[in-house]
């Protein structure tokens, strides 16, 4: 750990500035930090990449979390704790490593008040800005694992359609790069990203509530290209929205219920996130839940992707 020098803010006047959305502050902590949680993340997963990964992944948890850090003096030990955290989490299972669902509810919520959650987050635009700089690839794998939930490796690979691997080399590029931006950045204010999140946010739910009046063309057409490419489970693909149109549609006479959970946007993608609700008769009849991954053009929606949620099976359950 580097030693303040006399003069130096002290760890806990530097958590309360991050606390209260200075982001050079806690970008300080970072950097004095990172000697001491280095050698954490080598103890226990040897030195190398995955230890790196550890360190940057622990970085984009405290970028998360920062505000829920109750005492700001033990603001070392808490960083310290995290990479432990996540190095037990790789260790466990590498491949596939949830998201733990704290870090997810900022945004994430099936209770109300989705509106209000999401411009609390957006207080925080230096981090969107960030992000917006990113390529179009890096910035999706990062807006899937960090602020919906879609977090597994090989869940993030079936939404963008890439293969395991290049989700891991994404995420590792990304996280590196947006730890760098955001310093460069963290002076500057930005309320972009609550803009684009509003109004993603008023698009995903207007199609929601056109869906339930049997009506959702007439919402697709307000933020969809006519000629929007489509594509979804099992390798379903389609030009324009006519086909979705008719599928959100016959949920309605099928009893399907639908409600936006999570809407994230940055630049020229979008991500919606959708809870399904089967009929009673036919508690089977579709999956838990939905997220559509979207590219833009001009704010309009030139490209969209369906990932369905894969249903959990109860472990005292036999699978035939």
């Amino acid at each position: 750990m580097a030693i303040p020098r006399a003069g130096d803010p002290t760890d806990a006047e530097m958590a309360r500035a991050a606390q209260a959305g200075d982001a050079s502050a806690l970008g300080s902590l970072l950097v004095r930090h990172r000697p001491a949680l280095l050698a954490v993340a080598v103890s226990l997963i040897g030195y190398g990449p995955d230890a790196e990964d550890a360190v940057q992944e622990a970085s984009m948890i405290a970028l998360r979390r920062i505000g829920g850090l109750r005492d700001p003096a033990a603001v070392a030990p808490w960083l310290r704790a995290v990479v432990r955290n996540v190095c037990r989490t790789q260790q466990r299972s590498p491949a596939h490593v949830p998201l733990d669902n704290s870090r997810v509810a900022l945004l994430r919520s099936t209770e109300p008040g989705l509106l209000e959650r999401l411009e609390q987050h957006a207080t925080r635009d230096w981090v969107w800005k960030a992000m917006a700089d990113l390529s179009s690839p890096l910035r999706l794998v990062l807006m899937l694992r960090y602020f919906s939930g879609v977090t597994t490796y090989q869940d993030i690979a079936a939404a963008c359609g890439v293969p395991i691997g290049t989700v891991r080399s994404r995420l590792s590029e990304a996280r590196g790069k947006l730890t760098r931006a955001l310093l460069a950045t963290a002076d500057t204010a930005h309320d972009d990203a609550r803009k684009a999140n509003a109004e993603s946010l008023r698009q995903a739910e207007e199609l929601m509530a056109a869906t339930r009046r049997g009506e959702p063309e007439s919402a697709l057409a307000t933020s969809w290209l006519p000629t929007v490419a489509l594509s979804g489970p099992e390798g379903i693909r389609s030009e324009g929205y006519g086909l979705l149109a008719r599928g959100l549609e016959q949920d309605v006479l099928d009893g399907v219920g639908h409600r936006v959970t999570n809407v994230i946007a940055s630049g020229d993608l979008a991500v919606w996130e959708v809870t399904m609700q089967s009929p009673p008769d036919d508690p089977f009849h579709c999956p838990p839940g939905a997220a559509w991954v979207m590219h833009l053009r001009s704010g309009w929606v030139r490209q969209g992707r369906l990932f369905h949620a894969r249903r959990r099976v109860p472990e005292h359950a036999c699978v035939v």
